[in-house]
């Protein structure tokens, strides 16, 4: 799953917007809500497998359960 697809099915009920920017310098931002949630360019690196949706996570804390559960 890519990052948006894996923020969307654990945690719509609490994402108003997904924004990804891409483009040229190395640019892969993922905001969601208007945060920074990851950023290709500030961290030299593209993201792990499922470490936005663990980076999402952290943001909301443990009070925000997963969708569905």
């Amino acid at each position: 799953m890519g990052a948006a697809s894996d923020l969307l099915a654990n945690y719509q009920h609490v994402i108003e917007d997904i924004t990804l920017t891409t483009g040229g310098d190395s640019v892969f931002d993922v905001r969601v809500n208007g945060e920074l949630v990851f950023s290709k360019h500030e961290s030299g690196r593209l993201a792990e497998d499922g470490e936005v949706l663990g980076i999402f996570r952290n943001i909301v804390g443990p009070d925000v359960l997963v969708f569905g559960k």
